[in-house]
């Protein structure tokens, strides 16, 4: 055995409630809940709560006297924080609390009891929406309520907006215009940042248009203007070619349909990350 070899076996990564990481080395492979918080120098122990965090995300609770075998578990990683707090959060219209300051994508999800295609979102003021896997660990004492939304991972190729979308839009620090032309609905975003390198332009208009029956029907597809390229080949995206005509522009048709909608949760936030995720995955 190599001298360091033992040490490397059982060195834990434990982080604060700020999510800083910082190694540490256990010489028993069976330690304690109290010792783990004991290594941070948090006191007093019995007001903290180590948690080990598991590959696939999920939470599990490390008493304070009772044995915890690091071998074969999988728990590199544990966070350590206080327990006098709960935390709220939204995730779509429903109200959630969590009595600790950090939580991962799959108790999330776990939480919101999503559907096995259906992803989480978490709402950035003044920014794109992320997309939160099930191993990504969030703070919920950043400043602010923290919002998510659920959205269905799946496209496929080929009069006056509701209040909850101009919030979402507004609060999003989208520029949009409202359109009525020949009996459809035209919602523009203007100017969208593209992803960075990915096409000619680095940012273009999007048209979403609204079928009769929105909210409670889906768009389709989505539109930009100008017409799109890859970077470097100048190829158009596939199911790109389509032309299509509204507000006497020409915009460039992208083929994307939905399969799935969910009445009185999905809106334009939902149709905003499917654009996100089109630009992002497009190709020749």
């Amino acid at each position: 055995m190599k001298p360091n070899e033992k040490d490397d076996r059982f060195r834990v990564l434990i982080a604060d409630e700020n999510l800083d990481y910082k190694p540490h080395i256990f010489d028993d492979p069976k330690v304690l809940g109290r010792q783990i918080i004991e290594a941070t120098g948090s006191h007093p122990v019995d007001e903290h709560v180590a948690i080990a965090i598991l590959p696939n995300g999920d939470f599990e609770d490390l008493r304070l006297d009772e044995s915890y075998d690091l071998r074969g578990r999988g728990a590199e990683k544990v966070l350590v924080a206080r327990t006098d707090r709960s935390f709220k959060f939204k995730i779509d219209d429903a109200d959630l609390e969590w009595p600790r300051a950090c939580i991962s994508g799959f108790v999330l999800r776990t939480l919101a009891k999503l559907p096995p295609n259906y992803n989480l979102w978490q709402e950035i003021p003044g920014q794109h929406d992320k997309k939160i896997a099930d191993t990504d660990v969030i703070n919920l004492a950043d400043a602010g309520v923290e919002r998510f939304v659920s959205l269905i991972d799946q496209t496929t190729e080929g009069d006056a907006l509701p209040s909850k979308d101009q919030t979402y839009l507004s609060g999003h620090g989208y520029e949009f215009e409202v359109v009525a032309e020949g009996g459809s609905t035209g919602i523009i975003l203007n100017a969208v940042p593209l992803p960075d390198g990915k096409f000619a332009h680095a940012v273009a208009d999007v048209l979403i248009l609204l079928p009769k029956g929105y909210p409670d029907c889906p768009p389709d597809m989505f539109y930009v203007a100008p017409k799109l390229t890859l970077a470097g080949t100048g190829q158009v995206p596939k199911a790109c070619t389509v032309e299509h005509r509204f507000a006497g522009r020409v915009w460039q048709r992208w083929s994307r349909h939905n399969n799935a909608w969910r009445p009185g949760v999905d809106g334009l936030q939902t149709m905003v990350a499917r654009v996100q995720t089109a630009l992002a995955e497009a190709r020749a």
